[in-house]
């Protein structure tokens, strides 16, 4: 059988995929945390254009991808379907392991999906600047490509810790024309509150979304941009789904396990919504969440109503959280450092649709280089935690004798982040165990604010 499966590009997507017109249970609103009520949608339309405004609320099953975004696509897109013989000898199992390959971006990870018609949507809308953040720098150098596409002018916040462990993500923004600084900075009423409690603050998504926020309420001609957690950010990167629906039809397979990172859930829905709506018409199949120990989202996290900066915002989000008030540690899986859950993935986990699983540091780097051995791809540190649920659920079908076809997504690739294999094959990279009291320290800051409905 072929190594790759490929689509032409008559045969990408034309349309998004909405999960919630299929949803068993709908997800909750976004709250306004002073009156408890839903956020009115002129509210969204002071950020966002009002074609994502629509998105975010639509219950339409399907939805039009406009043709300067399809034509932008094609940069990049389909991507391959991939099927890891080497990976799968390596583990002796009986698992045939298939991934979809979002390394070929211009940014070099699925962040793109989303970027760029967030990008048009905007433009569209005659925004002429944009300000956003970013964890790992994906994200914003997604949007910096994005933005250059349609002549906007781009401002990320990107993450200290980040900033300083990949510099080439920085320049990649910068070489695209936007402007990357370091985050917690000193020039935003939020992060200077920060910095007087700890001068050295390694920075979160958290406080990065916080200046982000307070920039564009302060500068007219401004909007902002999110790579996560909203609703159309999920619609956008199904785009990777559906493709990869096609790739397996076109060789007569279909997966047994579906399996993504999840940091604030995008790569996650992106891959795998289209296959949960498969499972809501019964089909039996496993869809993992696979996220760090060390910021344990959904699997310790609490369903509650939070904010998804670092302050106490003006809108409250439905989502398993850590506390906006978490600072995780600081591993090089930047994009999956965020204290919160994309509402539809939350739901999704409460309805059993999707299973969350957490990984240690090192063994997602031994499962990163055990891949980068056999298949030859350096994967991001985010995907290595995808790869290490991949090791799991291969280990448990050997123990089982029972055969699995597996689908993961590889969400990007590690070439900007070889200090952190450095890190690790050197010995310096460790795990970091995350204190129950510290959970509980952070989810403090949510208990004032109103608490979803029992259902």
């Amino acid at each position: 059988m072929a190594k790759k499966v490929f689509l032409s590009e008559e045969e990408m997507p034309k349309k998004w995929y909405n999960i919630q017109a299929d949803m068993p249970t709908p997800v909750l609103p976004l709250i306004n945390p002073g009156t408890g009520q839903p956020i009115p949608l002129d509210q969204f339309a002071r950020i966002f254009p009002m074609s994502l405004v629509e998105q975010e609320v639509s219950k339409e099953r399907w939805i039009d991808i406009p043709d300067e975004v399809l034509s932008a696509y094609t940069i990049w897109r389909p991507t391959p379907l991939c099927r890891a013989y080497n990976f799968e000898k390596l583990l002796n199992a009986p698992v045939k392991i298939y991934y979809k390959n979002e390394g070929g971006s211009p940014a070099g990870s699925h962040k793109t999906n989303t970027a760029v018609p967030q990008a048009f949507y905007h433009k569209m809308s005659g925004v002429k600047r944009i300000v956003s953040e970013t964890g790992a720098g994906q994200w914003g150098s997604a949007m910096a490509f994005a933005g250059n596409l349609f002549g906007i002018q781009v401002k990320v916040y990107m993450v200290r810790v980040s900033y300083e462990q990949k510099p080439y993500r920085r320049l990649m923004m910068m070489t695209w024309g936007a402007d990357c600084v370091a985050s917690p900075t000193n020039t935003t009423e939020a992060c200077r509150r920060v910095l007087a409690v700890d001068p050295n603050s390694p920075g979160s998504i958290a406080i990065a979304v916080s200046e982000a926020l307070e920039e564009m309420a302060s500068r007219d001609g401004t909007k902002r941009t999110v790579g996560s957690v909203l609703n159309y950010v999920m619609l956008h990167q199904t785009v990777m789904g559906l493709e990869a629906q096609k790739q397996m039809d076109k060789i007569g397979e279909y997966p047994d396990v579906v399996i993504g990172c999840a940091g604030a859930g995008s790569n996650l829905a992106g891959l795998s919504f289209p296959f949960v709506r498969d499972k809501i018409a019964g089909k039996k199949i496993l869809i993992i969440a696979a996220e760090p120990s060390s910021c344990p989202t959904l699997t310790r996290g609490r369903f509650a109503y939070d904010s998804s900066s670092s302050e106490k915002g003006i809108t409250l989000l439905p989502m398993h959280t850590l506390g906006h008030d978490f600072i995780p540690s600081p591993i090089h899986a930047g994009g999956l450092r965020f204290h919160g859950m994309a509402p539809l993935v939350s739901q999704l986990v409460l309805d059993g649709l999707i299973e969350p699983r957490s990984y240690h540091n090192l063994e997602t780097f031994q499962a990163g280089v055990m891949w980068a051995r056999s298949e030859g791809f350096i994967p991001a540190p985010e995907t290595n935690h995808a790869i290490a649920a991949v090791i799991e659920v291969a280990r448990q079908a050997k123990e089982e004798g029972k055969e699995k076809t597996i689908l993961f997504n590889w969400t990007g690739h590690g070439l900007l982040d070889l200090a952190a294999y450095d890190d690790y094959l050197s010995g310096r990279l460790t795990d970091y165990a995350l204190p129950q009291e510290e959970i509980e320290r952070s989810l403090a800051s949510i208990d004032g604010y109103p608490k979803p409905p029992r259902r």
